[in-house]
């Protein structure tokens, strides 16, 4: 451990293990006050284990046959990452057709031609060892057999040796994953990706929908050619069934994927520090979520809460540990640990038991500059055992400061809202408890807003000319003003023509490209002003022409006929410029609530010049008016004289008024707050009242402010509650609110379902009924119910398989529900459960029940493994899925000739405790085609074909059963054809010239060689389906 740190280094040398120092590690860090736990640290050692040393077949593959070359790499830590390449280290191209699945296996969804290749080599690199792994490489044949079949029959009689059955176009069958539903788990915040390949001639897309809702568009994307859906950040909307699509013109296949969404816990609120003071009481709070909901755990200086040492003062209820007149001597750390299956979360809280006189924390002396009619925050950090009170008082102590205008924050924090001249001084915080007193001195002062007196106008120009942009500039005096200029956002090209003064901008000589906009900014180390221009340059004429203009800004500002809630205003227009007026916009300053901010009030046609303004209480208004041409907006005018409304009660009261509970025993009252120019004077306040529907007959009311949201504690769970808001302030309250009805928090169904029952339909569907639950025990708005079933064992010795946990969710209103696609001949429990938003209530009791017999699925294989002159022996194993008591296997056959036309089917029945059976009495060089099947009391399950031929003469029986995708055989056959052709050409050439040769005197002696049988070898194929 390094000294004075609690960071513990492991160095690794002298031929050590890495592995020794492999487990859980854990830090503890203590005091006399208390002991604090870190998280576990788990340590392990990277991994990169080398593959497996196997000898690899080559691969002989029909053309349009799908195909997947498996990877299986070896396990490491972390896993490797796998991708595939050839020997000269290039990636394999990848396509619709053929691409890498997420297990890493390559996927053909129909091989051509082209695929043939003997490097396809899978590679895995382990990332914390940097090391590359390597597969051996795999060997694969496309071969096309309808060529193969017509040169080799040519040579044998016209015999295919080979299946004469084209790989048709066919519809996509799913190669990955397998069935029509599947499930998926993902933890919320990590990453889901779902996988669909598909087999199919031509290549199928593939396309991805949610049945129960809309895929994230933000953050779901679609990879490996939209094979592979991956959404990150899951959350618990992401759960549902997704559904994957592949289709191509033949037809189209569906596969559906159940997510389900848990997850870790989560907070929700940690535990926080907590000083405290003796005989003072308090809480600290843990709470998380989690999927399944977490447990929570407490913990004293790292010992559980239960062997921890008594402490009267102390009560732990769940989530939360009570402090109820402490004592000095009781600091402690305490522990919560939240966890579920998932993972877990660890927090420490300090509760410190401690009298300490205050202290004020702020630095004394501090100066605050705000500038006018801005907000100003002077801050009072205190600190101190119980916490201080903090008050404030302005120049000698004159008295505590209240009221407007000023707002006290709970940390001390004094703000003025708008900051006047008058509010500038000395200010002097008192932070006070039971223990002692400190205060602090700070000082503010308020400087003069920066104002751009007089800004540049619009200018319009003549090439060659100069021009001159002024900008006058009122400040502070205390502050160091800086000037500078922007041409159309950017700084000012670098050219003498440019030249800054203090207060303006020359620009002599000036050119076409000197036009566009001008902008003055006028800077102190508190605030900033800007005013622009527009510069356009022109021609000059040859003849004088009309020069049009901005218009000047109106003049002669007059307010007349004064009510409480408008005011009549009238100016003279300036010179139009040769443009005529279209428009006067007439604009308002409020000086009280946002003082040099000017807001648009209204618009006037250009021929008039009065206007009737209607005004809101509480508002200090100066209007200036500005005139619009066909140049643009003059100047504005010089403001009116200030003209104040008196405060009134609140016109309106809030909006969007609305009740509803977060947890089960309460109420949150929320609303839309009043804006300032709403509010109609001084003191806003919400006046929040409400009472349980049908039942009080009083409103309880509480009044507060500077808030929207409002919390009723202790509420029953469920219930209706009248609930209203109403604005109110210093000179009255808003008008009668309507009341609004919203219900206080759910909580979990207190009762379950009963009783229930199930209905066996038939091998994969039950039906299952149960009684509703009672309304009271809903404890909210009832959302259905759920049935969790589970298939225990199959009733077959030779299968006990254990199925997952499933789910079926109905209707509120409904008492029965169907469950399909049950496994047959098999064992399942099943439990139903009301939920409701907040979640489910408990369980009924567990029911069980049997489904029957069904048909039985394929058998595992099925296969010819000797062939004779008259028999073949055939083999079979038992299906996977047998669905019952298998009571034997059905066995047709006929005869297939070389026009692919059937013969009669015969068929023969066998005991399902045999695995074999030879043919006898077959036709010799014959081709037969085979249909096994299962069967059960209920009936003969799917059948498996094959496809086999008689051989010809006894020695070409082999051991081997598909020889043709054997190199050897290939050549043995090339070179046979080859000596045939040279024969014929010796034969031709002999017979020319009218010699005797050895295959005359044949003909001679036996007739035509056409008729007579083949010597050569002949071999029994395997079917190629």
């Amino acid at each position: 451990m390094k000294p004075h740190s609690g960071t513990l280094v492991i160095d690794i040398i002298g031929g050590e293990k890495a592995d020794a120092y492999e487990g859980v590690y854990q830090c503890t860090a203590h005091n006399q006050l208390g002991s604090a736990l870190s998280n576990h640290i788990i340590i392990r050692q990277s991994r990169s284990p080398l593959w497996s040393k196997e000898r690899l077949s080559p691969i002989v593959a029909q053309e349009g046959q799908s195909l997947i070359l498996h990877c299986r790499p070896p396990a490491g830590l972390p896993p490797p990452i796998v991708f595939w390449m050839d020997h000269n280290f290039h990636r394999l191209p990848q396509s619709r057709r053929v691409s890498q699945g997420l297990n890493g296996d390559l996927y053909f969804s129909n091989v051509l031609m082209e695929d043939s290749r003997n490097n396809y080599i899978c590679y895995a690199r382990f990332p914390h060892t940097q090391t590359i792994q390597q597969k051996q490489p795999i060997t694969v044949h496309v071969i096309d057999l309808d060529s193969l079949n017509d040169t080799m029959a040519d040579y044998l009689n016209d015999t295919d040796l080979f299946s004469d059955k084209p790989v048709d176009e066919r519809a996509p069958v799913f190669l990955v994953p397998s069935g029509s539903l599947s499930s998926q788990m993902v933890l919320r915040g990590e990453v889901l990706e779902l996988e669909c390949i598909a087999d199919g001639l031509p290549t199928p897309a593939v396309s991805w929908t949610k049945l129960s809702g809309e895929i994230p568009g933000r953050r779901a994307a679609l990879m490996n050619f939209n094979k592979t859906l991956r959404i990150t950040d899951v959350s618990e909307a992401d759960a549902g069934e997704y559904r994957c699509t592949a289709g191509n013109r033949l037809g189209s296949v569906h596969h559906t994927i159940r997510v389900s969404v848990k997850a870790a816990p989560y907070w929700i609120s940690a535990p926080r520090n907590l000083v405290l003071a003796p005989l003072e009481t308090g809480v600290i709070t843990c709470r998380a979520r989690g999927h399944p909901k977490p447990h929570i755990h407490w913990s004293m200086n790292g010992l559980p809460i239960e062997d921890a040492p008594k402490d009267p003062s102390r009560k732990v209820e769940d989530d939360s540990i009570i402090f109820s007149e402490v004592q000095t001597g009781s600091s402690a750390v305490y522990q919560c640990n939240a966890s579920n299956q998932h993972g877990y979360l660890l927090a420490n809280a300090f509760v410190n038991v401690l009298a300490e006189p205050p202290r004020v924390l702020t630095a004394p002396n501090k100066v605050y500059q705000v500038m006018e009619n801005r907000p100003a925050l002077l801050e009072c950090l205190s600190f101190g055992s119980p916490v201080p009170a903090v008050t404030w008082f302005k120049d000698r102590h004159s008295g505590m400061l209240e009221g407007d205008p000023y707002v006290f924050h709970k940390n001390g924090t004094l703000e003025i809202h708008v900051s006047q001249a008058v509010n500038g001084g000395k200010y002097t915080c008192v932070a006070t408890n039971n223990l002692g007193i400190s205060e602090n001195h700070v000082y503010l002062e308020v400087k003069e807003p920066t104002r751009i007196l007089r800004p540049p106008e619009y200018r319009l120009v003549h090439r060659n000319r100069d021009v001159v942009f002024e900008c006058k500039v009122k400040h502070d005096p205390s502050l160091i003003p800086s000037t500078s200029w922007l041409k159309d956002g950017g700084e000012l090209p670098e050219d003498d023509r440019f030249r800054v003064h203090l207060d303006s901008l020359t620009i002599t000589g000036v050119t076409e490209s000197d036009a566009g906009t001008y902008t003055c900014v006028a800077n102190t180390s508190l605030d900033q002003d800007s005013a622009s221009a527009r510069l356009t340059v022109v021609e000059a004429p040859p003849t004088p022409a009309t020069i049009y203009g901005q218009p000047d800004a109106p003049t002669d500002l007059e307010l007349t006929d004064p009510t409480a809630r408008s005011v009549q205003l009238t100016w003279t227009p300036g010179d139009e410029h040769n443009s005529a007026i279209k428009k006067f916009l007439i604009q308002y300053e409020d000086g009280l609530h946002q003082s040099g901010v000017w807001l648009n009030l209204t618009e006037v046609p250009g021929t008039k010049t009065t206007a009737h303004l209607k005004l809101s209480p509480y508002v200090h208004y100066s209007f200036r008016v500005l005139a619009l041409n066909g140049v643009g907006y003059s100047r504005p005018s010089v403001p009116s004289h200030q003209y104040k409304t008196n405060p009134a009660a609140p016109d309106e009261n809030p909006s969007e008024v609305k009740g509803y509970g977060t947890e089960h025993n309460n109420l949150v009252i929320t609303w839309k707050p009043l804006t300032g120019l709403q509010a109609n004077g001084p003191g806003l306040q919400y006046t929040v009242r409400w009472r349980q529907q049908g039942v009080e007959k009083d409103w309880t009311s509480v009044s507060v402010a500077n808030v929207s949201k409002f919390v009723v504690s202790g509420t029953p769970t469920f219930v209706p509650y009248e609930v209203m808001v109403r604005a109110q302030n210093a000179y009255g309250p808003g008008p009668e609110p309507a009341a609004v009805i919203g219900h206080s928090g759910e909580d979990f169904p207190s009762a379950a379902p009963g009783p229930v029952q199930v209905v066996v339909l038939n091998s994969t569907l039950a039906e299952v009924h149960w009684e509703h639950v009672p309304q009271r025990s809903v404890r909210g708005r009832l959302q259905g119910y759920k049935v969790h079933y589970r298939r225990e064992r199959s009733l077959h010795r030779h299968n006990s398989h254990h199925g997952e946990q499933r789910s079926e969710s109905f209707g509120p209103n409904r008492t029965r529900g169907k469950l399909p696609d049950l496994h047959p001949f098999s064992a399942y429990s099943l439990h139903v459960t009301a939920f409701n938003s907040r979640g489910e209530g408990p369980a009924s009791a567990t029911q069980r029940f049997e489904t029957p017999e069904g048909v039985p699925g394929v058998p595992s294989f099925f296969r010819v493994s000797a062939s004779d002159l008259d028999s073949l022996t055939l083999e079979w194993a038992p299906p996977h899925e047998r669905n019952g008591r298998l009571t034997g296997y059905t066995l047709r056959y006929q005869t297939v000739n070389s026009s692919h036309d059937l013969g009669l089917l015969d068929e023969m029945d066998l005991p399902s405790n045999q695995s074999s059976v030879t043919l006898h009495n077959l036709h010799h060089s014959t081709r037969y085609k085979f249909y096994f099947s299962a069967k059960t009391q209920q009936g003969s399950g799917p059948a498996l074909t094959e496809e086999a031929v008689t051989i010809l003469h006894r020695a070409m029986v082999s051991p081997q059963v598909d020889i043709a995708t054997q190199g050897w055989f290939i050549g043995l056959m090339s070179a046979i054809a080859l000596l045939i052709l040279i024969l014929l050409i010796v034969c031709f050439i002999k017979r020319n010239k009218g010699g005797k040769y050895p295959v005359k005197e044949k003909e001679d002696a036996h007739g035509d060689p056409e008729v007579q049988p083949m010597k050569e070898d002949d071999v029994t194929f395997g079917e190629y389906r």
